[in-house]
């Protein structure tokens, strides 16, 4: 009985996190650098069986609080996986969608929202381009916001280059508390002109 007991107490070597075997695992990619770059990642994706493109990707790096988008530091590494509690890539694997689970979390959500445009803009740029935005709101209000298509084809047509981190954060609010049909949208409300100009532009097309 005792030995039974004990058996499941007692986690095997394997089951304990092992900074030694995260810091292993990292240099896989990493090679002789402190740094997983494009290569290494491109590597690192086919591993854990993840498009790149895919938003469980841009979870981890939250999670991670990487910085640059398709790079990851030897400190991200190692404080994120820790939180994680992952040291090789059978355990991320399996904790993939425990990480899909957090887009559902409407304040983990927000906050992995806020940190796509920080992660994904050039750091000289204060605002995002617009063909990174468009990708970037894809990954994260494509499946879930029924008007993104009429969206997105609004911003394909429109003259706007960038977006900036107040249209990004309103484009959220927008797709949370509108309803389709845009009819409790409030024209003289604070939303940014960007907004005011899809609505408008909205409009017209299905009076036509």
């Amino acid at each position: 009985m005792y030995r039974k007991y004990d058996s499941t107490r007692i986690k095997t070597e394997d089951d304990m996190f092992s900074s030694k075997r995260c810091l292993e695992w990292f240099y896989e990619y990493a090679g002789t650098d402190d740094i997983v770059g494009p290569e290494g990642m491109e590597k690192f994706c086919e591993d854990v069986g993840v498009e790149p493109e895919n938003v469980v990707m841009l979870v981890l790096a939250w999670k991670l609080d990487a910085q640059n988008m398709g790079y990851f530091t030897l400190q991200e590494w190692l404080k994120g996986m820790t939180s994680l509690q992952c040291d090789t890539t059978e355990k991320l694997r399996n904790s993939l969608d425990y990480l899909r689970s957090l887009l559902n979390e409407p304040t983990n959500f927000k906050l992995i929202y806020r940190y796509a445009f920080d992660f994904a803009r050039e750091k000289d740029q204060r605002s995002l381009d617009m063909n990174t935005a468009k990708c970037m709101l894809g990954l994260l209000l494509g499946k879930t916001w029924p008007l993104f298509p009429v969206f997105h084809q609004f911003l394909e047509q429109s003259k706007y280059k960038v977006i900036n981190k107040d249209q990004w954060c309103n484009v959220l609010e927008f797709s949370r508390t509108i309803n389709l049909d845009l009819s409790n949208y409030d024209e003289d409300g604070a939303w940014p002109v960007l907004l005011d100009e899809f609505v408008e532009w909205y409009k017209e097309k299905q009076m036509t």
